[in-house]
């Protein structure tokens, strides 16, 4: 790393010493973006980098709502809007027990880049609540998502900042925060949040389009390095909406998926998950992936143990998809999927693996998808959702789903081109970041010192 970013590194861990999520995040990009910096001495004089890991905006509130026993309850909500450069903010919100200020900057700043790779005009947000829907009703989750709107409704339009779903936050959970902004600002704003119902400017393949995403983009590393996903084999840890859309996409491409997991532990089916159970379990009866065991009595289920590898990473596989929370995958998780024989990693979560863990992993010959990158289907689609509001107009499936495609392609192409135009060979992380990175700075510095 050059003087001038490890100046940026060591003050934003001087200013950020109690948020490591985000702290690891930004050393991340930063310590690939040397060749860049070399080559533009003027990013130092105009302070880009000290702006860049700045949010320009963070929004902290208090969310009360009441429950089913009539009590009254208090969580914490957040947007943080980092970059509007490129276009409006754009990312999700997170319905999560673990959600602080920390985790929510990280996210907003890799999505920064990630919405920058996808070619579209928007900038990078994120934004959610500690509130936890496990084990709510449905009047529950009204009552909060009503209340979190109204304070969110504030700060956020179509040509402003575009929510949409994330951890905790579905079709159910969209619905409701849609029809509070409708009711508070009077206008039927379609735009304004994404991941909506296909009756009210929903679009297709929204609900597809990370985990499919996250398989497209692995098809061209594989592809540029030799390789096809036809005949392997691959474990998910997850079982939510990314996780059960790359089982889905993978299984097409003639993947046999061996095990998925939630929180509790994973279900390994030699035979291949039965990803029509996994669904009824998951996205129906919203129920635990032990669940599996009930109608597939030969599948076998391991209990995670606090503290050592989650059970799904012990399974021998090609293939290993985390798409479930951020820093999954430790070094030492690492390293027994190296040992077990694991050729590629495709990041379906954000961030869910270690700084360590993918440069161990890369030192090893893994090939690594980046989160950036490869998970950023969701929001390419969700950008073509404002498109079809904008338009009143709806594309079919199919559409959809070959520009998400061709999207991916072209965000593939893009790190593979910056890998090799600044001699980081097939390290992809590094070229998801310089991509992103490059666009972000243009803009940037043509708007001035803002």
């Amino acid at each position: 790393m050059n003087s001038y970013l490890e100046k940026v590194l060591e003050e934003t861990k001087a200013k950020n010493q109690c948020e490591p999520e985000f702290l690891q995040a930004v050393e991340e990009v930063l310590e690939t973006l040397n060749p860049v910096v070399d080559a533009h001495p003027e990013y130092q004089k105009i302070a880009l980098l000290e702006r860049l890991v700045e949010p320009e905006r963070i929004i902290s509130f208090r969310v009360p709502w009441v429950n089913d026993k009539g009590e009254t309850k208090v969580n914490k909500g957040y947007r943080v809007q980092f970059s509007g450069a490129i276009g409006p903010y754009k990312g999700g919100l997170r319905f999560h027990p673990s959600v602080n200020q920390s985790i929510m900057k990280f996210l907003a700043f890799e999505q920064v880049f990630k919405n920058s790779l996808t070619g579209l005009p928007i900038g990078g947000g994120k934004g959610g609540s500690d509130f936890d829907p496990k084990g709510k009703s449905d009047n529950e989750i009204m009552s909060f998502c009503q209340s979190f709107m109204t304070e969110l409704c504030k700060y956020i339009g179509h040509d402003v900042d575009v929510p949409a779903g994330d951890i905790g936050v579905g079709g159910r959970e969209i619905g409701y925060l849609f029809g509070q902004y409708r009711r508070i600002r009077n206008v039927y704003e379609a735009g304004v949040l994404t991941g909506k119902g296909l009756e009210y400017g929903g679009s297709l393949a929204r609900p597809e389009a990370t985990g499919y995403g996250l398989l497209y983009f692995m098809r061209e590393m594989l592809k540029a390095n030799n390789q096809s996903l036809q005949g392997k084999t691959a474990i998910i840890s997850g079982s939510g909406n990314v996780a059960i859309y790359a089982c889905q996409k993978a299984q097409s491409y003639g993947v046999k998926v061996l095990a998925m997991s939630d929180s509790n532990g994973c279900v390994y089916d030699e035979k291949g998950i039965d990803l029509a159970t996994v669904k009824e379990i998951k996205e129906v009866k919203r129920g635990r992936i032990k669940e599996y065991l009930e109608t597939h009595p030969s599948a076998k289920y391991t209990e995670n143990v606090a503290g050592q590898t989650p059970a799904v990473y012990t399974i021998k596989a090609d293939l290993a998809l985390p798409c479930a929370t951020q820093n999954d995958i430790n070094l030492e998780t690492a390293k027994i999927l190296v040992q077990n024989g694991v050729i590629a990693v495709g990041e379906g979560a954000n961030m869910p693996c270690t700084n360590e863990a993918e440069k161990y992993m890369q030192s090893k010959g893994v090939l690594v998808a980046p989160a950036k990158a490869a998970n950023a289907g969701g929001v390419a689609v969700s950008a073509l959702e404002m498109s079809q509001n904008s338009m009143r107009y709806s594309w079919t499936f199919e559409e959809v789903d070959q520009k998400l495609d061709n999207i991916m392609i072209n965000i593939f192409k893009s790190c593979e081109k910056a890998a090799k135009d600044y001699n980081y060979g097939n390290n992809y992380i590094a070229g998801a970041n310089i991509a992103g990175f490059r666009k972000v700075a243009k803009a940037m510095r043509a708007q001035g010192i803002i």
